[in-house]
């Protein structure tokens, strides 16, 4: 059964003080909501990215460096880690697992649920399914920037809700994109996503028939 999209009922902090691969294949079906003057924007999250900095060379926090940039990492989980690449787009992480244990999890994609006409404007495209489908372009639809690097997902400005239970069964793995840099890291099958969806961005074929390792090694 599907929550009331306009319903506020977000995830307790104890929902994200959790290892990041426990934490990333719960959040598929979750809604990720953006409150702003404009309106309320909100879409059902479908794929997702965990990251470790204490061993994962993919993590902008790995072998535990605290930065400027990546301090909010080490608080509590269920805040916001959101930052910018090639100087153009915000991506928008969930912070998990206990203070000084840098754990995150790239939210991927969505699919658009609330707001539509407001993702439209702001994403410059008409065609729902390219809306969210990526971790850039779901921050613009809705409208998420370093405004929001460090703001608490209990709200009231952007938290996530329960939405949808996804079976264990709808959840396929493969790993990450986009980071060749972290050599022996980059076969990591930590990215997850609910298979047979338009919303998520492209997955390999072989991939649609991964199921996702319960529990995932950390």
């Amino acid at each position: 059964m599907k929550a009331a999209a306009g319903k506020r009922d977000a995830l307790p902090r104890e929902f994200y003080q959790r290892d990041a691969n426990l934490v990333a294949p719960e959040l598929l079906g979750k809604l990720l909501v953006s409150e702003s003057p404009e309106g309320r924007t909100a879409g059902m999250i479908v794929e997702v990215e965990a990251y470790k900095g204490s061993c994962d060379k993919g993590a902008h926090s790995y072998k535990n460096k605290r930065t400027e940039r990546t301090k909010i990492q080490f608080g509590p989980g269920g805040f916001a880690y959101v930052f910018r690449i090639y100087g153009l787009h915000s991506c928008f992480n969930v912070v998990t697992n206990d203070e000084d244990v840098p754990d995150v999890v790239l939210v991927r994609a969505l699919e658009p649920v609330e707001g539509l006409a407001l993702m439209k404007q702001r994403r410059g495209c008409g065609v729902p399914a390219r809306f969210c489908n990526g971790p850039g372009k779901l921050c613009q639809a809705l409208n998420i920037t370093g405004a929001d690097y460090g703001a608490d997902l209990l709200g009231p400005k952007l938290y996530i809700a329960p939405y949808r239970q996804i079976k264990k069964s709808e959840i396929m793995v493969s790993p990450r994109i986009n980071i060749d840099y972290a050599e022996e890291c980059i076969g990591f099958p930590w990215r997850y996503f609910i298979k047979n969806l338009p919303w998520v961005s492209k997955v390999p074929g072989k991939y649609q028939a991964e199921a996702a390792p319960f529990l995932c090694e950390s």
